[in-house]
């Protein structure tokens, strides 16, 4: 590594060696829960395993390429990025363009590949609002000119998700939003009143439509109503119990079996459980607090403003997006098909992840190039006297 460095290479390695463990394993996860199906229904065991391995391939050429574009430019690309979101989500409403999936419309169809839209506004929100909060930390402490205006945006991405329906990804963008709000220096009362607004707002929401209502139902009761509502977290209940300390053995799970819905996507983590016990879910635990670790990390010593937010963003969402997969599939939080990073089946949120990982790995590289660099020139680091160094939360912001 240290050749490397002199070359001015700067790779991140402890986030690459994490990030390809955990897809490894998922590709593995993937064929051994969805074989059985595969060939029930396609008349091939891999059909699954082979379409993730292409959008793997794909995810990882992406990923080179973000790890090497200069993280900065998409300070100019912030319009088109926000436009972009906004007309993919758009695009789903439009007959014929949007592909309905379990009553769902969340998926364009772009040629002979699937997409879901939602997932790549999820890192094209984190951009705009790590770009507009960076340029607003001097007046962050106003509620109307500094925290609101960026959450407008957020607002319409989030009702535009919400027509697909997709409560689970719009409840993730949200909070994003407000944990980077946060992180920018936001008064504490504004985040406790939005936060309070909008919690507001979601449980008047979730009671408004009969299948909502049954679905934190099934959450808070699923043995009442195990042929209904509560029949998924039942059968994941049931892998879970069955998998016990190590596992019954890899390729060893029942409940794959057409007993469990999306044993290879939403409830992956289950079979996970199932057929590699605790030691298996300890291990996937263990590669996604590694990344975020690393994240937290990347974010902490960046001294650019957009960049340590892009960085705080990206480990946010991620963490999100693990807690509410594994919240319900123990049953501590309502099913919201949210998939599990790097795991779950679904090409769009494995190459969004990786583009998410390309951008923070460049924003590593970065900041290793610039401590580099001043370092061969001896300049006084982190600091020169004049500086000071404001820390209070996990953003870090350097005023001259």
């Amino acid at each position: 590594m240290e050749e490397e460095k002199r070359k001015g290479l700067y790779i991140d390695w402890y986030l690459i060696v994490s990030i390809v463990l955990l897809a490894l394993f998922g590709l593995v996860m993937v064929y051994s829960a969805s074989y059985v199906q595969g060939y029930q229904v396609y008349d091939n065991m891999t059909y699954f395993f082979d379409r993730q391995l292409q959008w793997l391939v794909i995810s990882a050429v992406m990923f080179t390429f973000f790890m090497f574009f200069p993280y900065r430019h998409f300070r100019k690309l912030v319009p088109w990025i926000v436009f972009g979101s906004f007309a993919l989500l758009l695009l789903i409403l439009v007959p014929g363009v949007g592909y309905e999936v379990n009553g769902s419309m969340r998926w364009i169809n772009v040629g002979p590949i699937r997409i879901q839209p939602s997932e790549f506004v999820k890192v094209g929100s984190i951009i705009y609002l790590a770009y507009v909060y960076s340029r607003k930390q001097a007046y962050i402490n106003k509620f109307f000119t500094g925290v609101m205006p960026p959450l407008i945006i957020v607002l319409g991405f989030f009702i535009l998700i919400m027509f697909q329906p997709d409560l689970g990804t719009a409840t993730s963008i949200v909070l994003v939003a407000g944990l980077l709000a946060f992180c920018s220096g936001a008064r504490m009362l504004h985040i406790i009143s939005l936060s309070s607004l909008a919690a507001w707002a979601l449980y008047h929401y979730a009671q408004s439509a009969p299948y909502r209502l049954n679905r934190l139902l099934g959450y808070r009761n699923p043995f009442e109503l195990e042929q209904t509502e509560g029949f998924q977290l039942v059968q994941s209940y049931i892998a879970i119990a069955h998998g016990g300390l190590s596992g019954a053995g890899l390729g060893q799970s029942v409940q794959k079996l057409f007993y469990l819905p999306e044993a290879h996507t939403d409830f992956i983590l289950a079979i996970v459980s199932e057929e590699l016990g605790l030691i298996g879910i300890a291990v996937v635990f263990l590669l996604m607090l590694a990344i975020i670790g690393r994240g937290v990390i990347i974010g902490t010593r960046c001294r650019d403003a957009f960049g340590s937010l892009l960085a705080f963003g990206i480990v946010f969402q991620l963490s999100i997006q693990m807690i509410f997969n594994a919240g319900a599939v123990n049953g501590l939080l309502p099913i919201t098909g949210i998939p599990f990073p790097f795991i779950s089946y679904g090409g769009s949120s494995l190459l969004v992840n990786f583009i998410a990982m390309g951008i923070l790995a460049n924003i590593s590289r970065r900041t290793e190039k610039e401590r580099q660099e001043g370092l061969e020139k001896n300049e006084a680091l982190p600091l020169e006297e004049n500086e000071e160094i404001q820390v209070g939360r996990p953003h870090v912001t350097v005023v001259k």
